[in-house]
């Protein structure tokens, strides 16, 4: 080790090392070489102007919306007039889905703001920007806002799919577009770790990767390549060559391509710099994910007291932005919202710079208070809460919130880990590489306990979202013969790990009686998810007692909703309940549907209706030391569209066998009067008393978010009377806050 550090101490003292933060985790070396992905990103000419889109309007989902256009340093919209399916395809893949369902003219998604950038846009559909559309001309319309065009994409996104900032560089005179920025290791032993924190700053123009030379190279300028810096890479020897423009960053731009970029300079001569040599950057890792000399990494790092989090969103690094304020969680409204701003919330949680700043709930809307609105950050923060921003938010709603995509290294967890077999990338046999006898070998997972918590992880990991099923079988995936042996066994996620690995499970001591092959584990996974939420002011408010004949419940105890005792009472006894409503919303980002097809559904002859999902609500009373005094279910007979916000037209109905489900930006109401809609309190002592309500309790359909499926209330009954008071939703509060709540103090959903 001794030759090693000396080398790299000598290289330390002959190089100029800027030093710059980022968190960064780290992860052990010799991995295979990654694979390509599906996605390419287009190289435009030079003569097509630089846009970028994203849908808004409305509450709608995540792939719909009115089409907005930021060109020449403002949001603008596009008109309707000859806008087509074609034009529409163009859209969509350049939003990054598959294909484009439909296109709404009129400002079917509300009128837009700024310019309207595109008028007359006749689009073959092979277009790679909607900028290489004929038209009027880019800004010429004699159109109004009422004429704003929306589009409907497909669910389905392209693999490998990735945002490309296409923002001006902000250079006078000069026509540059920087395509890749990355760092290559100095030492060959080192360009094989992953990440790479440390090395030479090369920037790839024309095709070709180019070093810059160090004159007048500032911190600030590391800061940006730290924040940006996410490609793993490898080298090979090579006779370097140079970059002969100077960079001139304040620290705060987002990506390099922000910064202003000095007239070609003489830097360069016999292919070495003039004044120096090439610059080098050392990033430093943080708290967050150091590394630690046992596992290479901290698999976690929870901050004392997070004034800011990320929930919502399918990988590490992106999700909607809550902030916490006198104990609450609550939301940002995206109103001025932009990349400066999210990039102090990425590296206030330890990521790089952000890649989007994304607007109009698109990663699911949040609940509680909206916290702040009009955010203006100079970029220099340390905190989201420094910035200068507007206190009133009376115009702005959760259809408003704010969310962030933020850069995080590339740590080669997806080259660990592979789906085999299925239909497309997004489903299929899970398969592991892992070390044997010395060397690197695929093979499966064991299928016992496998569910939805555990491919959640896959999904994640694999950078392909949420799951969308877990499989215990997979026969009809015929994956590859040579890894059907099981190398991984009782494995036990809670859902939030970055890789399946971090989960518990049996380690070398494999215990798999089922085997692997048919029976191995396997998941699909989905761009979106749904998030059920329980209003907690319908419980607080709707909630009475009621005395009722058992001659009357004779259905409610067949579905076993009453205490044990009410087996050995007489018929004309009385049982005491705790009645109440319940309203749960439909805030992801798509339908919220039962686990089970129509032709799974159980017929329950008393009740004369199907359940779709066994046990869909469980409603529990607790002492305040937390023992358990009461309990209740609520299978889900019927799971539809009561209501829906303004603009949000039902789709699932149960009258008639119809399809169950509850839509984005729609409620089911379980009414107070319904069977089983209540908590046999027969038996309860007159005292204080902790309600919870938990939703989706077994995970059988997954969500993008389950902290939020609780609600929790406190409950004074007399003997006579019963007052529920203080309902909120898990995760709204803070720990301190929380833990003063008597009782249960845990907000989350207790994993297996």
């Amino acid at each position: 080790m001794k030759p090693r550090h000396t080398s790299y101490l000598l290289l330390l003292v002959l190089l100029q090392l800027v030093s710059a933060q980022y968190e960064y985790l780290g992860y052990p070396p010799s991995y295979p070489d990654p694979e390509h992905e599906h996605y390419q990103a287009p190289q435009l000419p030079a003569d097509v102007p630089r846009i970028q889109l994203r849908l808004a309007g409305d509450k709608r989902k995540h792939n719909e919306g009115r089409v907005e256009v930021f060109y020449d340093g403002q949001w603008g919209t596009m008109c309707d007039d000859d806008f087509s399916q074609h034009a529409a395809q163009v859209v969509c893949r350049e939003l990054g889905y598959v294909d484009a369902v439909s296109w709404s003219p009129s400002s079917k998604y509300g009128k837009g703001e700024g310019p309207i950038w595109f008028d007359n846009l006749h689009c073959t559909g092979k277009e790679r920007t909607v900028a290489q559309c004929p038209s009027n001309g880019i800004g010429i319309s004699d159109c109004k806002h009422t004429e704003d065009v929306g589009v409907v994409c497909s669910d389905k996104r392209i693999p490998g799919f990735k945002f490309v900032n296409f923002l001006p560089n902000h250079v006078e005179s000069l026509d540059i577009q920087v395509e890749d920025v990355r760092i290559r290791a100095i030492l060959s032993s080192y360009r094989k770790r992953v990440p790479v924190t440390e090395g030479y700053v090369e920037i790839k123009d024309g095709g070709r990767w180019k070093q810059i030379c160090n004159a007048d190279w500032t911190p600030h300028n590391s800061r940006v390549i730290c924040g940006m810096s996410v490609t793993r890479m490898f080298a090979r020897r090579r006779k370097p060559t140079y970059w002969d423009f100077s960079v001139n960053c304040t620290g705060a731009e987002a990506h390099l391509s922000s910064c202003k970029l000095g007239q070609q300079t003489e830097a360069v001569t016999n292919g070495t710099c003039v004044k120096g040599l090439p610059v080098v950057v050392s990033c430093v890792p943080g708290r967050a994910f150091a590394p630690t000399p046992m596992t290479g990494f901290r698999k976690a790092f929870r901050q004392e007291q997070p004034l800011v989090r990320l929930r919502g969103g399918a990988i590490v690094g992106e999700g909607r932005v809550e902030v916490l304020k006198n104990g609450e969680w609550g939301t940002i409204c995206d109103d001025s919202w932009n990349l400066g701003s999210a990039t102090v919330v990425c590296r206030e949680l330890g990521y790089g710079t952000a890649k989007e700043a994304l607007n109009g709930g698109r990663l699911g809307q949040g609940m509680g208070p909206v916290h702040m609105n009009e955010v203006q950050c100079s970029g220099f923060e340390k905190s989201i809460t420094e910035c200068p921003f507007n206190k009133e938010t009376v115009d702005c709603s959760h259809e408003e919130d704010a969310g962030v995509r933020c850069n995080i290294p590339a740590m080669g967890f997806q080259e660990r880990l592979r789906l085999s077999g299925g239909r497309s990338p997004y489903e299929g046999r899970v398969e592991v590489l892992t070390e044997r006898n010395g060397s690197l070998v695929w093979g499966t997972v064991c299928s016992e306990g496998w569910g939805i918590m555990e491919a959640m992880v896959v999904c994640r990991q694999l950078g392909l979202g949420f799951a969308k099923n877990a499989f215990q079988e997979t026969w009809y995936w015929a994956g590859q013969v040579s890894a059907d042996a099981v190398v991984m066994s009782g494995v036990r996620c809670s859902g939030t790990e970055m890789t399946l690995s971090h989960c518990l499970h049996h380690g070398e001591n494999l215990q798999c009686p089922r085997g692997g092959g048919r029976h191995a584990a396997g998941v699909s996974c989905s761009d979106t998810a749904p998030d059920l939420v329980l209003n907690p002011q319908v419980v607080e408010q709707t909630t009475y007692m009621e005395d009722r004949p058992m001659f009357m419940l004779q259905c409610a105890y067949e579905e076993k909703c009453l205490a044990s005792t009410s087996n050995s009472v007489p018929a004309n006894s009385y049982r005491r309940l705790l009645r109440f409503s319940s309203q749960i919303h439909n805030n992801g980002q798509s339908d919220f549907k039962p686990k089970a097809n129509r032709e799974s559904w159980v017929w329950h002859d008393c009740h004369r209706h199907y359940h779709s999902m066994e046990v869909f609500t469980l409603y529990d009373l607790y002492s305040l030391n937390g023992t358990k005094v009461a309990e209740g279910h609520k299978a889900s007979f019927c799971l539809e569209d009561s209501e829906c916000d303004e603009g949000i037209e039902k789709k699932y109905e149960c009258a008639n066998f119809g399809d169950q489900g509850i839509t984005v930006g729609c409620w089911d109401t379980y009414r107070h009067d319904i069977d089983c809609q209540w908590v046999d309190i027969t038996d309860v002592s007159p005292g204080d008393y902790i309600f919870r309500i938990v939703i989706n309790p077994n995970y059988e359909v997954p969500e993008s978010d389950y902290s939020n499926n609780i609600v929790k209330c406190r409950c004074r009954y007399d003997g006579h009377r019963i007052w529920m008071y203080n309902c909120h939703n898990g995760g709204s509060l803070n720990e301190e806050t929380e833990q003063q709540f008597p009782g249960l103090i845990s907000n989350q959903v207790t994993h297996r």
